[in-house]
């Protein structure tokens, strides 16, 4: 599977395009559409930089998922879960409760999950709460 228009989207509807380093809410350097491999303090980039770094961040969101399926999932439910990887990482993605529910074959309370992951540093974050609904209903969302 390949990450599709709708999670292309939903990533880029949150991430929104910076082309100079800022620090995201838990403090990390990012540039780009939420790039944050080697990023340093006044680093700035192009729209090009910005474009290139979404491909191969969202390539590694999408190896990250696919590698952790057990089961088959639909395209919307794939690019969920691609956004929710892309922001939360592949690590926290391959030990969450979200995927082990999954896994096992519990949709709906595996959707649920995406609600549990709205904290900054142990602080609930309306950005992020607005985020996981969103991958949420998209996860939700029978495919056209």
């Amino acid at each position: 599977m390949i990450l599709g228009p709708k999670g292309t989207a939903l990533i880029q509807s949150f991430e929104s395009c910076k082309l100079a380093a800022y620090q995201d809410q838990r403090g990390i350097w990012s540039i780009g559409w939420g790039h944050t491999l080697g990023v340093v303090p006044y680093q700035t980039c192009l729209q090009a930089d910005a474009d290139a770094w979404f491909i191969q961040d969202t390539h590694e969101a999408v190896n990250a998922v696919l590698r952790s399926l057990d089961v088959a999932v639909a395209q919307n439910q794939f690019d969920a879960l691609v956004s929710f990887t892309f922001n939360v990482g592949a690590g926290s993605e391959a030990h969450s409760t979200l995927l082990s529910l999954l896994n096992g074959g519990h949709t709906q309370a595996a959707a649920d999950q995406f609600l549990v992951w709205d904290h900054v540093n142990g602080v609930p974050n309306a950005g992020l709460l607005r985020r996981r609904t969103a991958e949420r209903a998209l996860f939700l969302t029978p495919d056209a």
